[in-house]
C-alpha cells in the first residue's frame, strides 16, 4: 500500500534596481520570509525573468544561499500574469508583467503554486514567496 506525502517547494521570486547588493537582496527576502510566516524556511529556488538573468547581486545571493536560480521566460511570465497580486506600472514598463517577482516566484514553484502575500519592496528589491504543496508517492 502507497501513501501520498505532502512536499513544499518555496521559491522566492527577485526583482532589483541594476547593481543592487546581493546583501540588500538577502535582507529582503529575510523580511518577506518572516512577513509570510516563512522565517524558518529557506527557499528551494531564486527565481527572476531574463532581463534580470546577468545581475550579480542576485546570482551572489542565491551562491551565498547554496540555491540554484530559475531564469523565468517571458512567455512564462506572461501566462502567470493573471495569478499575480500586484500590478506595478514600472514593472509592465520594463518586464512586461505586472510584477516580475511574483509571475518569476508562481511560473517557477509550478502549476499548483500560490502566493504567500503581494510582493514585499524594500531598498528598490522585490520580492514574492510562492508556496507549492505536492504530492509525491510514498511506498
Amino acid at each position: 500500500m502507497s501513501e501520498a506525502a505532502l512536499t513544499r517547494r518555496i521559491v522566492a521570486g527577485i526583482g532589483c534596481r541594476r547593481d543592487t547588493p546581493a546583501e540588500t537582496i538577502l535582507s529582503v527576502l529575510a523580511e518577506a520570509l518572516e512577513k509570510t510566516r516563512l522565517a524558518e524556511q529557506k527557499p528551494d529556488l531564486l527565481a527572476t525573468g531574463v532581463i534580470k538573468a546577468n545581475e550579480a547581486g542576485i546570482i551572489k545571493a542565491a551562491e551565498r544561499l547554496d540555491i540554484p536560480i530559475a531564469v523565468v521566460e517571458q512567455a512564462a511570465l506572461e501566462a502567470v500574469a493573471p495569478r499575480t497580486l500586484t500590478v506595478s506600472e514600472m514593472s509592465l514598463a520594463h518586464a512586461g508583467t505586472p510584477s516580475l517577482c511574483e509571475a518569476a516566484a508562481l511560473a517557477a514553484a509550478g502549476e499548483r503554486a500560490v502566493l504567500a502575500a503581494p510582493r514585499y519592496v524594500r531598498d528598490g528589491v522585490t520580492c514574492a514567496i510562492a508556496v507549492a504543496d505536492t504530492e509525491t508517492g510514498k511506498t
